[in-house]
């Protein structure tokens, strides 16, 4: 099974439970289960990671080739998740609007077995009684 990882996911790792440098451990097997095929990173957020100064930043770029998802936006996907309401999210209810990422990677959420993200609604983000998350935008059944 692929796991597609998106960017918070990494960020929060090692700001908040694994830091580069003291759980090295935790890299080591996430890089084997990239190198087996079981993780991949999206571009999108491969970009959004790799444009930092930090030591994530340089983990991500020296083992790009490992990490990144083969696979490029399918313009009929993204067209399909803009349509069924990911854009409705503005920058006020989503950081991932900033990065203009969410698009892209939403339709290989849709194609992959499962995306690990660490992301949490805010109470701002709730719309019509319910959470706004970028899975509800991503499933065709609404």
């Amino acid at each position: 099974m692929l796991h597609l990882l998106d960017a918070n996911t990494l960020i929060d790792a090692n700001r908040d439970y694994y830091p580069i440098g003291r759980v090295d451990e935790f890299w080591a097997w996430l890089l084997h289960m990239a190198e087996t095929g079981r993780v991949k990173l999206p571009l999108e957020m491969y970009e959004e990671v790799e444009k930092g100064t930090d030591d994530l930043a340089q983990w991500v770029r020296e083992h790009k080739e490992t990490l990144l998802l083969d696979e490029s936006a399918n313009e009929a996907a993204v067209a399909f998740v803009v349509e069924r309401g990911a854009m409705r999210l503005t920058s006020r209810t989503t950081k991932s609007r900033r990065s203009g990422a969410t698009p892209f990677s939403l339709p290989m959420r849709l194609r992959a077995a499962t995306a690990s993200s660490s992301r949490r609604s805010a109470p701002a983000q709730r719309r019509y009684g319910r959470t706004a998350k970028s899975p509800t935008c991503a499933n065709p059944s609404g």
